[in-house]
């Protein structure tokens, strides 16, 4: 049962990061924009049920819920801390980890396997960790010829400045390695 270590507020105003002490995965994120895509995940579940909550974004020690904008957050943060501290701490998912990293790449011809491999490690260096550090993340659903598709999670989801500056800050930076990419958030 994982303590709550810290809470912290995140740029998107709506939404607020819960760090734990244990994690609730080991690598793995789980991203819900509503209870019906958290229906068998139990934790995710539970925060749904708390009303006002429109979005439930977790990853190892981390969870994101954000709300609607019609709930105090005072409130709103003691009833979501119970099923939060109430979730199993992680077990080692490796097997599940290994399926998940060989499943989004298995479908790429090879050259493009490589290509991705280059923009999600720029990712991985320059993005990610501010993201993270805001309560989001971001996935990147697929690499069709020139254009990557991502997707916002947590935080960063509905988040204002994820869609004009943080978008332009990803074009940015793949443009410096691939000049024709096209970067669309969907």
């Amino acid at each position: 049962m994982p303590k709550i270590a810290e809470i912290e507020g995140t740029p998107n105003p709506n939404a607020m990061k819960f760090i734990l002490k244990e994690p609730l995965t080991w690598g793995i994120s789980r991203s819900y924009e509503n209870a019906e895509q958290a229906k068998g995940d139990p934790l995710a579940s539970a925060l749904f049920d708390i009303e006002h909550v429109t979005n439930v974004f977790y990853v190892e020690h981390w969870i994101t819920v954000t709300q609607d904008g019609g709930a105090d957050w005072q409130e709103l943060k003691r009833r979501l801390a119970e099923p939060i501290r109430a979730a199993p701490a992680a077990d080692v998912e490796s097997a599940a980890l290994a399926e998940a990293a060989t499943e989004s790449i298995s479908k790429l011809a090879p050259e493009d396997r490589l290509r991705l491999d280059r923009i999600n490690a720029l990712l991985d260096e320059d993005i990610r960790p501010y993201l993270q550090s805001d309560g989001g993340d971001l996935y990147v659903l697929g690499l069709v010829g020139n254009t990557l598709n991502v997707h916002y999670q947590g935080a960063c989801g509905s988040c204002p400045s994820s869609m004009s500056g943080t978008l332009s800050s990803i074009q940015r930076l793949v443009e410096t390695i691939e000049p024709d990419l096209e970067v669309v958030a969907v």
